[in-house]
Parts: C-alpha cells; structure tokens; sequence
C-alpha cells in the first residue's frame, strides 16, 4: 500500500487528525511535489516515536532548531514510502536501527515550521504534513547527529514530556503519542 492510500486508511483518532488528515490529502491530490521540501509552502515528512524493547522508555533528541528535547523525524525528501523515511531519520538521528512496533501509521499531524536560518539560507515559515509510525529500537548506544541535535536520550514518557519545551507539541502531540503508545509499554 502507498503512503497515500495508508493517510486515506488511517482511521483518525481525534478532531485534530481527522481534520489535518482532509488537508492533507487535498494537499497530494493538488500538488505532485508535495514530497519535495522544494514546496515551499508544505511538504510531507515522517516521524517516529521509538520505544525500548522494553516498552519502559522512548528516544529524544535535544534539536538544534527548536531548542527542545523533541522526537526524531524528517523530510521525505521525494521518497514516497514514509515508513522507510521514519526509520532513516531515526537512524541518522540517533544511530539506533528500528523496526515497526506495529503496523500501520500511529498519528497523524500537520505541523506548523518558523521561518529558520539552515546551512547559511533562511528557510521561510511553512508547514509538514507528517504521519509518525510508532518503532521499536534496541536499547544500544545513542549518537547525536551534530547538524540536527546535540543530545540524544531515552527517557521515560513522562521524563519525555516534562522536557520538552515546546507547549504546543508536548499537550498535542507527545501526550497523545504517549497514551497510544502505552499498550505497547510496560
């Protein structure tokens, strides 16, 4: 199945899926470059929420960017298959090697980006449109990614939440990935 027709499967679990889900899809149908970050108005991305093989904690990174213990993920960068996205960005990210803990996307959000200064260009205000799988790692040693983060941890969900300093994330979008998450946890 496509990354598309898996957005068109997905059974959203809340208004904002539901509704992010709708623009989302009208946004493929209407631009073919919608998995090119060349859209500079949106473009499709994947993000994982990676979980221990203990199911106790999951992987943050501290972001350069942002300023915030945030998770892992990336532009799809022309690659349509968003799950082999999820786990490349992981794997650069944090050197971990993932697989899924499950089938399927895990959530799904439209993510509003500042506009920001990368690699001595600015990079205007934009949205991601990025459908997050829920992953497993193995609990090995974690290595930063020094051009996107300088600190990589596994935290606990709580630990996770109570560090990140971005508001909007942490009360819609990490506390949702963190209740769906629990039935794979211990």
């Amino acid at each position: 199945m496509s990354s598309i027709e898996e957005i068109r499967a997905f059974v959203p679990g809340c208004e904002q899926e539901e509704r992010d889900r709708e623009a989302m899809l009208a946004f493929l149908e209407a631009h073919d470059d919608a998995f090119d970050r060349s859209n500079a108005v949106a473009h499709m991305t994947a993000s994982a929420w990676v979980i221990s093989p203990d199911g106790t904690k999951v992987v943050m990174c501290w972001h350069n960017i942002y300023n915030s213990w945030s998770w892992t993920g990336g532009h799809a960068d022309g690659q349509r298959d968003l799950l082999a996205v999820a786990m490349r960005e992981v794997e650069e990210e944090t050197g971990l090697r993932t697989r899924p803990a499950r089938e399927g996307i895990f959530s799904l959000e439209n993510l509003t980006v500042d506009g920001h200064w990368k690699k001595g260009a600015y990079v205007s205000s934009h949205i991601h449109m990025n459908v997050t799988y829920l992953l497993q790692a193995q609990e090995e040693k974690l290595r930063p990614k020094a051009d996107e983060n300088r600190a990589v941890a596994w935290m606990t969900p709580e630990e996770a939440l109570a560090a990140s300093t971005e508001p909007w994330m942490v009360e819609h979008v990490y506390r949702k990935l963190a209740a769906r998450a629990k039935p794979y946890m211990k």
